[in-house]
């Protein structure tokens, strides 16, 4: 099964930004753990600090992956278009947050995406995505 995971802006810098909140390991070495945890899964990674790029991937890849695990950074409290993008695919998503945001800033409590997602995992650092490889796996057992 396919699976795609895209991150939104300034995900480009896990490990080095804000380590206090985001952790020291990078997105690189995480999903080097991933693709060897789950083996039964074929995983693709995309990330952009654009918002067309990521809508643009979304279209190209949501008609034909088995599941998308998305972490939109800040454009999940800002873009309506990033969730009309979601509506429009068939490939169900996950949204992912590294840090618990509703223990954050007043604005990062709203999510745009969160309505049009499968579901929503947070606050767990980069473990957020793995519950949502974990769930995409189990639910595919067999279909795989």
């Amino acid at each position: 099964m396919k699976v795609l995971i895209i991150n939104g802006p300034n995900l480009n810098l896990l490990g080095k930004r804000e380590p206090e909140i985001y952790g020291s390991k990078s997105f690189e070495n995480a999903l080097e753990e991933w693709t060897s945890e789950f083996k039964e899964l074929d995983l693709h990674y995309f990330q952009s600090n654009h918002e067309g790029e990521l809508i643009d991937k979304l279209h190209e890849c949501g008609f034909d992956f088995g599941g998308i695990v998305m972490n939109a950074g800040a454009y999940t409290h800002t873009s309506v278009a990033l969730a009309d993008a979601i509506s429009a695919i068939e490939t169900p998503v996950i949204e992912v947050h590294i840090s618990n945001t509703h223990a954050r800033e007043a604005f990062r409590h709203h999510s745009y995406l969160s309505p049009v997602c499968q579901g929503v995992i947070l606050g767990f650092g980069l473990d957020s995505y793995r519950l949502a490889l974990q769930y995409f796996l189990e639910r595919n057992i067999g279909n795989i």
